[in-house]
């Protein structure tokens, strides 16, 4: 089946993480990010050298790129979150933001500043929806315990997938 359009917008964040950004956690000299199959859960990537996971969620925008990241995020299943939560495991975010030239940037909000509160579940789809029952939520980084940094690699904070 094809890919629906916001599936390719967040493909296309997932490969921009992985092509320009340097792993989190080891900080190695190489790029060592490499995206995970569709549907593993919350979580898009991975280092393939010391295992660090993290999220990506990809938004587009009409015009400009923002200096700061968008408040309101679309999240995705609520479940497998909120059972990671109670756990008390959180993946660090990448947000990608991709305006109609195709120029992104990419912000970053580390596990450690994310608290329970940033996640709020939505209604489950009603009986008759396609998806009958499943829970989605809402990502609000106004209530993290810090904002998310814009990424930076040299002096470029602005992007192109095949550049």
């Amino acid at each position: 089946m094809a890919r629906t359009a916001k599936q390719s917008l967040g493909d296309r964040g997932e490969q921009l993480v992985a092509k320009r950004v340097r792993c989190p956690g080891c900080k190695p000299s190489e790029r060592t990010l490499r995206v995970l199959p569709s549907n593993f859960k919350c979580a898009d990537i991975i280092c393939d050298f010391c295992g660090y996971l993290a999220q990506v969620k990809t938004k587009s925008v009409k015009g400009p790129l923002p200096s700061d990241c968008p408040t309101i995020l679309p999240g995705s299943a609520w479940g497998p979150q909120q059972e990671r939560m109670v756990a008390g495991i959180y993946f660090s975010l990448f947000i990608v933001l991709e305006n109609d030239d195709g120029a992104m940037r990419i912000f970053f909000l580390p596990r450690d500043l994310q608290s329970s509160g940033m996640f709020v579940p939505r209604r489950p789809l009603s009986a008759t929806a396609k998806r009958a029952g499943w829970q989605g939520f809402m990502i609000d980084v106004s209530k993290a315990l810090g904002r998310p940094v814009r990424y930076v690699d040299g002096s470029a904070d602005e992007f192109r997938l095949d550049v």
